[in-house]
């Protein structure tokens, strides 16, 4: 039994066997949009009730947009694409203590801001399932 205990112990991101891995999924968004659409709510939805041991994870909410409109217009708009994805997060019966968010607006973009498919692909939402270390 001792044994037992160090071993699950020593490997931190088990979970009764299985390995618990950082997972990112991600939520487009049309320009100057908070909409998610229902397939990609379906496909949220669907991925979160495949998570064993929910428990397990935090869950770190990267709200991003596009460079297009001013500082303000995108601040806003990135606090509430989070929100909107929080609220879905909640109808799946997650905790909002268990959510956290933070809002870039154009700040890190991932893809070239230059281009129609750099902006398309910034405006998202990251959701990071982090597994949690006891």
């Amino acid at each position: 039994m001792k044994a037992l205990l160090v071993l699950l112990f020593f490997s931190s991101f088990c979970a009764f066997g299985q390995e618990v891995k950082e997972v990112v999924r991600s939520i487009y968004f049309g320009g100057g949009s908070a909409y998610i659409i229902k397939q990609q709510a379906q496909e949220l939805y669907d991925f979160v009730k495949n998570i064993q041991h929910l428990e397990y994870y935090e869950i770190n909410i990267m709200s991003h947009t596009d460079n297009i409109g001013g500082r303000e217009f995108n601040e806003y708009l990135s606090r509430m694409r989070s929100v909107s994805v929080i609220e879905l997060l909640k109808a799946m019966d997650i905790p909002q203590e268990k959510i956290k968010f933070k809002d870039f607006a154009y700040d890190a973009p991932a893809y070239d801001n230059n281009t129609w498919e750099g902006r398309e692909r910034n405006r998202r939402v990251d959701i990071q399932f982090k597994p949690i270390v006891f």
